[in-house]
């Protein structure tokens, strides 16, 4: 069976403060939720636990020495207007988009939770004094890295193994064009190499290539099993390799091409030669280190490949897949179509004419500005100031973010972006968690993912269950939820 692609993005972003917040992130983050949540939001809606499964492994087993990731329920924790939710992870502000039903709508989320999180930063500074500093980047500069991670619905039935097996060779290759960038290496086992700038600013913080850790031994492809819908039915594909993107393109194919892959991979359109690497850490790392992109991984058949060649097989693959089937399972022929026609104009700019490209990848547009600038400067390759360059690109503050200079070309409109901060996709069961939240805040008790709990007055508390993120959006609910005015209306409409 093949699923219709819905798609989420969760970012941890990067958090800076003086004051009576130094060195206490946990503090500065929950100020930043808190201050939003508070101001923004006629009632809070705190998150339901009840259905994390951290623990739970794709494998069905959990190998030895394994952590999983830790939920943190006495932290801020809270469903926004569009369906969002907004809360502290560790030590970082994460606003986790809501579901949505195409990558394009992926951008416009994701660009609001942007518009969040630069909201935030206003009322702390205007109401409380505190001088937090947002970046939506991936490490700390000091060893430290924290994620950027994607979520795709997928079909239950898939073998995982087989689905591991097709999608590493892509998911090492892809960062060619959905790198942040990188100015040197942080990690220390790497420090004694000699990389000036490399891709990705995720790629050296992983060691394994499967696994179900997302903070130590980052694995390529993650094992959390946790679908957040019917679990006889789906899955939900937790990638954690990507880097958080500032580009709407470098982010539009981050997601348009991963979720095109797992089509391909679902209905068995695979390459026909084995592509997995003899060591997929060993090349990722590799494939970062070279801004050249002209290195060569080795496969377990022994023969060498580029990182461009592989991602070519997989656009060929799905070229002939649009050709046969359409469109719909991405969101529809026009989404499609964008998809193929960016990822073969940047892939072969990326061979004829890399520099072209600075405005829409992200990695190629701070490279350009960092190495401009050093050579300016007269600077040498591990300079503190080249350090300071790669932060200021990631700054959401519009005076003092360089990629907001910069110009980077844009796939939606601001109107667009404005609007979903506010209001949520129409195309998934986002649509219904949202709208309810608008409406009945009050009389909601939590909420998460796959459903919502009200609470109207009387025993017991009512649970309204979203086990099909398809379902709940404003075609099926629209008419039902402009009719009901009182929450017990609502409630007693579903029940019949």
């Amino acid at each position: 069976m093949v699923v219709k692609k819905i798609i989420g993005i969760e970012t941890e972003y990067g958090i800076h403060t003086n004051g009576d917040l130094k060195d206490n992130p946990i503090s500065a983050s929950s100020v930043i939720v808190n201050s939003y949540v508070n101001e923004v939001l006629n009632d809070k809606t705190k998150w339901d636990f009840d259905d994390e499964t951290p623990q739970n492994d794709a494998r069905g087993y959990v190998t030895k020495g394994s952590v999983a990731p830790v939920v943190e329920t006495h932290l801020v924790n809270a469903v926004l207007y569009n369906g969002a939710r907004f809360y502290v992870d560790h030590a970082h502000p994460e606003y986790s988009s809501p579901e949505v039903a195409d990558a394009l709508e992926g951008v416009i989320w994701d660009k609001a939770g942007e518009l969040v999180l630069k909201h935030s930063m206003q009322i702390v500074r205007e109401n409380i004094g505190h001088d937090i500093v947002i970046y939506k980047n991936n490490s700390d500069g000091k060893g430290n890295s924290y994620g950027c991670h994607e979520n795709y619905l997928m079909d239950r039935g898939l073998p995982f193994p087989k689905l591991v097996h097709d999608l590493v060779p892509f998911l090492i290759s892809r960062q060619i064009y959905c790198g942040a960038g990188k100015v040197g290496i942080e990690v220390p086992s790497k420090k004694d190499e000699e990389v000036y700038f490399q891709i990705s600013q995720r790629a050296d913080f992983f060691e394994e290539v499967v696994g179900l850790e997302t903070t130590l031994k980052r694995p390529i492809i993650n094992t959390r099993d946790e679908p957040h819908a019917s679990s006889e039915i789906y899955r939900r594909l937790h990638v954690i390799l990507g880097d958080a993107n500032i580009s709407e393109t470098a982010t539009f194919l981050k997601l348009g091409t991963t979720a095109f892959v797992l089509l391909l991979i679902e209905t068995g359109n695979v390459p026909k030669l084995d592509r997995m690497p003899l060591n997929p850490v060993a090349a990722l790392h590799q494939i970062s280190h070279d801004i050249s992109l002209e290195s060569k991984i080795e496969l377990n058949d022994g023969s060498h490949i580029k990182a461009i060649e592989i991602q070519e097989e997989w656009l060929l693959l799905a070229d002939n897949y649009f050709h046969k089937y359409g469109g719909e399972l991405l969101g529809g022929d026009e989404v499609a179509k964008l998809i193929l026609s960016t990822w073969e104009r940047v892939l072969g700019l990326l061979k004829s004419d890399l520099l072209s490209l600075r405005y829409e990848i992200d990695w190629i547009a701070k490279f350009n500005l960092v190495d401009a600038y050093r050579e300016k400067n007269q600077l040498s390759s591990n300079s503190p100031t080249l350090k300071a360059l790669d932060l200021q690109y990631h700054d959401l503050r519009d005076d003092k973010s360089l990629a907001s200079r910069l110009k980077l070309k844009t796939l939606v409109t601001r109107d667009q972006i404005e609007s979903a901060v506010y209001n949520p996709p129409e195309s998934t069961r986002a649509y219904f968690r949202g709208q309810c939240i608008k409406k009945w805040s009050k009389s909601i008790v939590s909420a998460n993912w796959d459903s919502i709990v009200f609470d109207v007055g009387e025993e017991p508390l009512r649970r309204v269950p979203m086990m099909d993120p398809l379902k709940g959006n404003k075609t099926i609910v629209g008419n039902l939820l402009s009719k009901c005015h009182e929450v017990t209306d609502l409630l007693d409409k579903l029940d019949t």
